[in-house]
């Protein structure tokens, strides 16, 4: 936000005013507030600068001596929700410039305004008071005529709004008002863009993308006639203003200066000799940055991923390991394989993100798993057999990775949408995995054997959170298939709310119903001592039998038959509201569930065998461990580790997560974000084209 008079310009670097002579220098200081200062502007005279600033905490228009000094408040606003630089409106009471006598500044403010959008100019006179709304019910960027008669403005205040290219009903043109006429004449009638009137003498210079990159135009009163002075080609010219003789603009992250004699641009060469607080080394705690954890196999130790790093925290005690240390990327998603002898991320550490794997027991033995990847990794899950993983990516394809070979299949591609929600058998040989098909989702199994999807839900519910039992007879799942409508007191209209319940899916035909209704008879005591012999015999073969179908199982897999598989759909019988985090244990089904009557949500389970459900209290998340012996209970940011539970769950001693202390590398992780934010936008703009930008 340039500024200029005569031989002194000022700008804002790092949130503070600064200052330099035009013809380029080494920069003095102005300002040293925490808050923003930014939209200066000299007075007429240029003594004084007038400038937007946030001293004390509102954002509000000052003034300072133009060589430095105290600042002083000059207005008295409401707090604004939305008052941030980082805002598509911009922040509250900017500063547009001075009236030409010197004697007020005018601002542009949203203090009045019920619409976040419009904003309304004001003047302030240098000594403070009560504001003067200028005649207009909307406005933006102005300046006056030499003699004060007249002003060029906009009426939309968009310059935050960063549009390019943008022709709608919001691109704007430059009016001329006549303050003693009262009328009003647009000068302007392009469909692009033109904004930043600046009146100079007998010419108002703008700016305007009607030549696609934003560039310097003047238009001459007299005349008529519109020229363009300026020819960038790469990047738009931003927040001119002008001088006496001269206007200055940014461009490309530098400042430039415009003379108004010779209509040539020229660099100012800047240079910035401060202490760089804001860039130095520092030792921060981390854990209020934690993004993702997991289990060693039995529960000894975490690998938690904070602030693009990847920790190994021991459970009791022990030393906090930061096993990645590379400031310049970004570590996500750290996994440790069932096995207990890998550790799986992602790693943007090649300018890609790739998945990665490093040795538990030696961080320096890494190698990356993905190679070349042409787009946005979501996620991954291991196998249970620690052989094989399964990713999921922007351009919404499913993949299953071999470790050992490096082989990538595609498991599936959707057209509408990323293939997110999905988990793994635990003879690792088959795949349920949600499809984001037109209308409902649903749910699929894909055998690693034959290589074949087959669709096992319906398109009529939305189907989602698919998850094998440990024993391989069921996947359970939830589905919204609960139509139960509240209506409105005021208007005839119904709401569906709770819709979700959970469901299994019988994965053999033999399987029973483990829901299935008996009948109790009348038996006599000789039978009753009959019966009670042969369920002890029926004991004795069911667990001879159980060894044997276990090492069945283990040499074969499961059992699925997929023909009819639609038709053995069971509900159970648990509230409708809304499920999450699905996972099974032995004969339970644990979950993390919430209705629009409940408070917050709630951890639960459901024994197949028992036929009921337990709440293990609320306010809780969870994770089990590979061996299915441990769980990492979640609260909040308290961690703690835990035998499953079979009633109420406690944090009885949390892990201490003191040890997750970084240094930063400020530059080093700038540098990063830079770069994954430019991937963000190819990899997740609306138009894969970007609009040829």
């Amino acid at each position: 936000f340039p500024a200029i008079h005569e031989n002194q310009v000022v700008f804002t670097y790092a949130g503070d005013l600064y200052t330099v002579k035009a013809e380029g220098g080494t920069a003095r200081r102005l300002t040293s507030h925490n808050g923003f200062e930014m939209f200066a502007k000299f007075s007429p005279d240029g003594k004084t600068i007038a400038f937007t600033g946030q001293y004390d905490g509102n954002t509000e228009v000052f003034t300072i001596p133009s060589e430095g000094g105290e600042p002083l408040r000059l207005t008295n606003t409401a707090t604004l929700g939305r008052d941030d630089v980082g805002d598509r409106m911009g922040p509250n009471n900017l500063v547009m410039g001075w009236t030409p006598d010197g004697g007020s500044i005018v601002f542009r403010s949203r203090k009045q305004a019920f619409n976040p959008f419009k904003g309304l100019l004001f003047t302030v006179p240098i000594t403070g008071g009560i504001s003067e709304q200028l005649p207009f019910s909307v406005a933006g960027f102005c300046s006056y005529s030499p003699d004060g008669k007249k002003i060029a403005y906009n009426r939309v205040f968009r310059e935050f709004r960063t549009w390019k290219y943008y022709e709608g009903g919001m691109a704007d043109d430059i009016r001329i008002f006549d303050f003693t006429s009262k009328k009003t004449e647009v000068i302007t009638n392009d469909p692009g863009q033109d904004i930043f009137p600046m009146w100079a003498g007998t010419k108002v210079y703008f700016l305007s993308d009607r030549d696609r990159t934003m560039n310097l135009f003047v238009y001459d009163t007299e005349s008529k006639q519109t020229a363009k002075v300026t020819d960038y080609k790469e990047y738009d010219i931003k927040f001119p203003s002008l001088g006496k003789d001269a206007i200055v603009y940014e461009n490309g992250g530098y400042i430039y200066r415009f003379d108004l004699t010779t209509q040539k641009a020229s660099k100012v060469e800047i240079h910035i000799q401060n202490d760089m607080l804001a860039g130095r080394d520092e030792l921060k705690s981390v854990s209020g940055s934690m993004s993702s954890m997991s289990m060693s196999p039995n529960g000894e130790r975490l690998v938690i991923t904070a602030r693009g790093e990847l920790f190994n925290i021991p459970v009791k005690e022990g030393i906090t390991r930061n096993i990645s240390q590379t400031p310049g990327s970004h570590e996500r998603s750290g996994d440790w394989s069932p096995d207990g002898k890998h550790i799986a991320y992602i790693s943007d550490i090649s300018g890609e993100f790739e998945i990665s794997l490093q040795k538990s027991d030696d961080p320096d033995n890494k190698k990356a798993l993905t190679k070349n990847s042409d787009t946005y990794i979501f996620g991954f899950s291991w196998s249970p057999d620690s052989k094989k993983i399964l990713y999921n990516d922007k351009k919404f394809r499913l993949w299953l990775l071999d470790i050992e070979s490096g082989k990538k299949t595609k498991v599936d591609e959707s057209g509408q949408g990323p293939i997110g929600d999905y988990s793994w058998s635990h003879d690792s040989k088959w795949i349920a995995y949600v499809n984001p098909v037109l209308g409902m989702n649903q749910i699929s199994l894909y055998s690693i054997e034959s290589k074949k999807s087959t669709l096992v839900t319906d398109s009529w519910y939305q189907s989602g959170n698919p998850v094998f039992t440990r024993d391989g007879k069921y996947l359970a799942f939830s589905s919204s298939r609960s139509f139960s409508p509240t209506y409105s007191q005021t208007e005839w209209n119904h709401a569906y709310q709770d819709m979700n319940k959970l469901y299994l899916i019988t994965l053999a035909k033999d399987t029973k119903n483990p829901l299935g209704l008996k009948d109790d008879e009348v038996k006599l005591p000789e039978e009753k001592e009959e019966e009670e012999e042969e369920e002890e015999e029926e004991k004795k073969e069911d667990k001879a039998d159980a060894k044997k179908e276990e090492k069945a199982k283990e040499e074969s897999g499961m059992k699925v038959d997929l023909d009819g598989i639609m038709d053995r759909i069971i509900g159970l019988p648990v509230p409708a509201g809304n499920y999450f985090n699905l996972q099974t244990l032995e004969s339970k089904i644990f979950y993390v569930f919430m209705s629009s009557s409940s408070r917050g949500m709630s951890m639960k389970s459901f024994d197949l065998k028992a036929k009921k459900e337990t709440s293990h209290g609320s306010g809780l998340n969870y994770l089990i461990s590979s061996n299915g012996k441990k769980m990492l209970l979640i609260q909040g940011s308290k961690l703690s580790v835990v035998g499953i539970p079979s009633g109420k769950a406690s944090l009885s001693s949390t892990v201490s997560l003191s040890g997750l202390q970084l240094k930063l590398d400020k530059k080093a992780e700038w540098a990063q974000v830079f770069d994954e934010s430019w991937r963000q936008m190819r990899d997740f703009f609306y138009d894969p084209n970007m609009h040829g930008a």
